[in-house]
Parts: C-alpha cells; sequence; structure tokens
C-alpha cells in the first residue's frame, strides 16, 4: 500500500496533519485521507487520525471538547493527569465549567460581530440608496465630493477593517486561557472505546445510539435497555470519531458499523457546511471503504471507492485503490458474492466474556430468588449492642458463595459526605500486574483512600461494619475506605478481591489476604453497573445506600473460586461505591478455621 513520507505510529502506520475536512484545507473534492495505513498489495488507506494535540487545531480541540464533553478531574491542589477524564463521571461533570467559559466568549465574539455587521449593513444600505435614487447627479459637487472620498477611503476602512480581526483574536485568547483545562485526546479516545464496550456488552444498535436510543437487539427482538426523558442524538461527524478510534485501532468489527453510520448521516446532509466538524462524507468514505477491504469484503470496498471519487474525481491515491479493487476481482470472481465475516476481538482475551456478557445483560435483575427457600430476608443485629436498636435489613442474595445485602446501610447524607470527601483525591483507578500497579483498559474508574482520620463519619463507618460483620476492621487489620467513582461506560471485568499471587503488593501490609469484601454503593444508576459473580452465575443490581458483603476466602485460606465477579459496565448514571477490604489477621478468633476444608 502507497504510503506518504510522514512519521510513523508504534503500529507503523502514519499519522496524518491537523484536520480530515478536505473542504477546510482547501475546498471540497480534495483528497480526504492522505497518509498510508498499511502496505497491502499496493493499495491506500487513509490516515491514521489527529491524535496528538500538538497536531489539533484550535478547532479540532473545540470539536473534542463538545464531543466528550469532559474535564480532568484535580487532586486536592487541581492538578491531575490528562487524558484520565472519561475514567470519572465526576471528572467529566466537571467539564461543564470550561465549556461555559467558551459560551461565554462565544457569545462575546458573536455580539461583536453582530455589531460589525450592523454597522456594515448601515453602510452598504446608505451607499445604494444613493446609487438607486436617480435623482442624485454627480454634478452636485457635495455629492461628488463624497463620492470620491468614499472610493479613495471609506472603502479601504470598511475592507480593511481590524474590528474582525480582533475580534476572533479575542476568541482565541480566551481559548488558549481555557485550553489547559481541555481534555486530552486520549480523553476521546477512551469516550469512544467506552461506547463500543456498551454495544458489546449489552448489545447495543449502532444506529439507535446514533439516535440517542439504548436498545438491545438480538435477531428480531428488540429490547428496550433505557428510555431517556430527552433524545440526544449523535451527528456524523461524532459518528465518524467513533468509528476512526477503532479503525487506527485495527478493529474493523466496530469501526465498519460506525463509519456506516456517519457515511448515511454526512450523505443526509451533504452540502451543508458545519464549523464544528472535524470529518466529511469523503473522509468517511474514504477509512470505510479500506475498513471493508482489510475486513475481507472487496466488493463493498470498491463501491464506496467509486462513490467516493464522484466527490473528488482527481484523487490519484484512491483511482488507484479502484483498479486494485477490480483487478482483485476479475482475479477471484467469487469475491463479488462471498463476504468475510467480521470476529469481534476478544481483548484482553476474557474465557468468560459470554457469561461475564450475559449476566450483565439481565441488568442485575433476580427473578426466581424468590422460589428458593434457603435463601431469606431478615433484621441483622449479629448479636451485638451497637446495632440492637437499629438493625439492619439483611438480604441473602447466594449461599455459596456467601453474599449478602445489607439496604439503607448509610443514609442520602452520610453517602454524600463520603462522596465529598473523596472526590479531590480521585485518582485513575489500578490493578496489580506483578509487584506492579498499573491503569488498564479493563478497569476504568478513578479512586481514592480515605484514613478515618479524615473525618468523624469515616470512624461510625467502621464501627458499623465491625458490628455487622464481627470482624475487626481497624488497621492493620483491613484497609483504609476505598471511595470509587466510575467513568464513561466504566467497569471492572472478572477479577478476584484477594491475591492469587505470592508477589501481589496486597501481601505488603503484612495481614495476610483479604479475607472479606464490604462494598457500599454510594448513588443509584439508571441502568447498567451491576455486580455480576460469573462462576457463581447472578449479578445483583446497584441498590442506593446498600452494602454487598461476600467471603473471598474459604476457613481455610484458600481463595474461592466462585467470588469471581465484575462490576459490569455503567450504562446510564454515576456510580459510586466504597469498599473495605478486610485482611486474614486479627481475625483468627472472629472467624477460626473449620475442621472441613471445604468450609
Amino acid at each position: 500500500m502507497e504510503r506518504d513520507g510522514r512519521r510513523q505510529s508504534k503500529g507503523g502506520e502514519g499519522r496524518p496533519e491537523a484536520g480530515l475536512r478536505g473542504r477546510r484545507a482547501a475546498g471540497r473534492g480534495r483528497e480526504a485521507g492522505r497518509a498510508g495505513a498499511a502496505r497491502v498489495r499496493g493499495l491506500a488507506g487513509p490516515s491514521e487520525g489527529t491524535r496528538a494535540s500538538a497536531g489539533m487545531g484550535p478547532a479540532a480541540r473545540l470539536a473534542a471538547l463538545l464531543a466528550v464533553l469532559a474535564l480532568r478531574a484535580g487532586d486536592p491542589t487541581g492538578a491531575a493527569a490528562r487524558g484520565d477524564t472519561f475514567s470519572a463521571l465526576t471528572s467529566v461533570a466537571r467539564a461543564l465549567a470550561p465549556e461555559r467559559r467558551l459560551l461565554g466568549l462565544l457569545r462575546r465574539y458573536l455580539r461583536g460581530e453582530e455589531a460589525r455587521l450592523r454597522d456594515l449593513t448601515r453602510f452598504y444600505d446608505k451607499v445604494l440608496s444613493l446609487h438607486e435614487d436617480s435623482a442624485t447627479p454627480v454634478s452636485n459637487p457635495l455629492l461628488a465630493f463624497t463620492l470620491i472620498k468614499r472610493l479613495q477611503s471609506d472603502w479601504r476602512n470598511v475592507v480593511h477593517s481590524l474590528e474582525a480581526s480582533e475580534n476572533i483574536r479575542a476568541l482565541k485568547d480566551g481559548y488558549e486561557k481555557v485550553e489547559q483545562d481541555l481534555p486530552a485526546f486520549e480523553d476521546l479516545e477512551g469516550a469512544a472505546r467506552a461506547l463500543m464496550r456498551l454495544q458489546d456488552v449489552y448489545m447495543l444498535n449502532v444506529k439507535g445510539l446514533a439516535r440517542g436510543v439504548f436498545q438491545r437487539v438480538t435477531g428480531s427482538a428488540v429490547t428496550d435497555l433505557y428510555s431517556p426523558r430527552r433524545l440526544f442524538s449523535l451527528t456524523a461527524d461524532d459518528c465518524f470519531q467513533v468509528g476512526k478510534v477503532a479503525y487506527d485501532m485495527g478493529d474493523y468489527y466496530h469501526a465498519i458499523p460506525w463509519l456506516e453510520e456517519a457515511v448515511s448521516l454526512f450523505r443526509g446532509s451533504y452540502g451543508e457546511w458545519k464549523t464544528e466538524d472535524e470529518a466529511s462524507l469523503e473522509d468517511a468514505l474514504d477509512h470505510l471503504a479500506f475498513a471493508y477491504f482489510q475486513a475481507g469484503n472487496v466488493s463493498c470496498a470498491l463501491s464506496l471507492s467509486r462513490e467516493f471519487l464522484l466527490y473528488s474525481p482527481d484523487n490519484k491515491r484512491m483511482s488507484r485503490n479502484v483498479l486494485k479493487y477490480e483487478k482483485l476481482l476479475a482475479e477471484s470472481p467469487t469475491r463479488v458474492v462471498s463476504e468475510a465475516v467480521i470476529q469481534r476481538p476478544n481483548v484482553p482475551h476474557l474465557q468468560t466474556r459470554d457469561t461475564y456478557e450475559g449476566l450483565c445483560q439481565t441488568l442485575g435483575s433476580q427473578p426466581t430468588h424468590y422460589q428458593i427457600p434457603s435463601l431469606y430476608c431478615s433484621y441483622e443485629t449479629n448479636s451485638s449492642p451497637y446495632l440492637l436498636l437499629q438493625p439492619i435489613r439483611k438480604e441473602v442474595i447466594h449461599l455459596e458463595p456467601y453474599v449478602v445485602l445489607y439496604h439503607d446501610f448509610v443514609n442520602d447524607l452520610e453517602a454524600q459526605k463520603i462522596r465529598g470527601l473523596a472526590e479531590p483525591w480521585l485518582q485513575r483507578s489500578v490493578v496489580a500486574s506483578g509487584e506492579k500497579q498499573l491503569p488498564v483498559e479493563y478497569r476504568i474508574s478513578k479512586s481514592a483512600w480515605l484514613k478515618d482520620t479524615v473525618d468523624p463519619l469515616l470512624v461510625t463507618l467502621d464501627h458499623r461494619i465491625g458490628a455487622l460483620t464481627g470482624l475487626d476492621v481497624q488497621p492493620p487489620y483491613a484497609e483504609y475506605l476505598q471511595v470509587v467513582n466510575y467513568g464513561i461506560g466504566g467497569h471492572y471485568e472478572p477479577h478476584f478481591d484477594h491475591a492469587t499471587s505470592p508477589t501481589s503488593p496486597l501481601y505488603r501490609m503484612k495481614s495476610g489476604n483479604r479475607v472479606a469484601t464490604f462494598m457500599i454503593y454510594l448513588s443509584s444508576v439508571e441502568a447498567g453497573g451491576a455486580t455480576a459473580f460469573i462462576y457463581a452465575n447472578f449479578s445483583v443490581p446497584v441498590v442506593k445506600n446498600a452494602a454487598l458483603f461476600w467471603w473471598n476466602l474459604h476457613r481455610s485460606g484458600e481463595g474461592d473460586g466462585d467470588t469471581l465477579h465484575a462490576g459490569c459496565p455503567v450504562l446510564v448514571g454515576d456510580k459510586w461505591v466504597a469498599n473495605k477490604w478486610i485482611h486474614e489477621y486479627g481475625q483468627e478468633f472472629r472467624r477460626p478455621c473449620s475442621s472441613s476444608p471445604e468450609d
């Protein structure tokens, strides 16, 4: 495949210049995708995309802001890593503040331009009235003087007026002051991947998503998963950006439906010029054609490439691609009727993916649990004087593993205060990888650790947990309270809370493994976000102010494999949880070993 001489990405693809839209650079009909994607039988794909912020113009960065609506969440000094905005909804919500500042800047710019245009209209009307008045003789020395003055001076002042440039300069200066608070391009990528994740896990229809509808489509059956009070549809450029992120990853399974939707929407609005758009119909056709080729569908690639040439007939790269596609089809006529099946990528190679996603799709509903006599509800005091006058409502969800839900464990004010205490300290969540802790794609959230010295409420919370579980929850026998806020499509794929390797950082506390998990739901969500237990084959919905408790270890100290669990992607809503992990040491007489290794 042909490529130009641009610098190479890690994957060997050429990165593009800033801005995809041919009409922005030099009018419609210019070359849409300039750099090559991979060398395949002399075929040239479109450019990889404007990833580096240094390569993005102000309009592109503003478009990214409007698309992602996200601002980095700060630590207590307000300085957080850029590119992590999408990983917590509280960070995304903060994007409203800089966008309001941008709206103020744009409003002032529009008012300045309106005043300038009113003045130009006044000048135009004045001169036009003189030309339309047939009784206006140039023999009148006053009129003759003003004619000469207009042509010698007034028109030059109008044409070379600095007012327009001053207005746009003020807008650009204001933007540059806000720019440091805007999300990085990695945030746009993360938000796009989140939409693909929701598309996969909940089997959402791309056309429906583009219309603002959350529907699961299985064959001919269509199920509404969430009905928003107000429909918010995506633009052609929005769909293109999602497809482009997938395209740049070589993920044609996701790229094709999003690019198809972009092409469809661009076709419907062809000829309209939108300032904020980064791409055009030509760009969408360019990427979609090559995505189809890479997926093995040469016939579609040829058809889309020919359509591209209708809009950009002088594009030599695309003309060469058409010739190559025609040659491929001539050499193998079966390609015309055969269509390659695009396999969905399985990253990071989940063996339990189907079970996990099936449990997530139940949205936490447990339709048959009421039929199991051993599952029950009760008021729990655990023989503790602390709970005697205010017992906790207990619901036994599952027996093996033992999982219980304590309803109304905290109240609204307590949940709100815990969220407020944690918010300034939120940082991208990490997972243990050997002896290191790293942020990963399969866990999208931000978290903060709160010591009990931060606020008396945390001491009260520890007492309540200890009374309910009968365990010692004071350090070093338990970890500090971890508060988590999930991001756009935030999730945590199947994992164990307890350490499965002796090199795990958990053992640095020198208090043994995590024997139990106590997880408090600090918010509600509109849809999604259930806690799914994979091998036990059940899921628990998000129940605001409730707490979920389970044992991670058998009484022997061995890990319970049935506690493999996941946080399903949040479809709609702002999910907050607080985790209290309790360790083995200190619990010897509170949860003693059993004579049976099976316990």
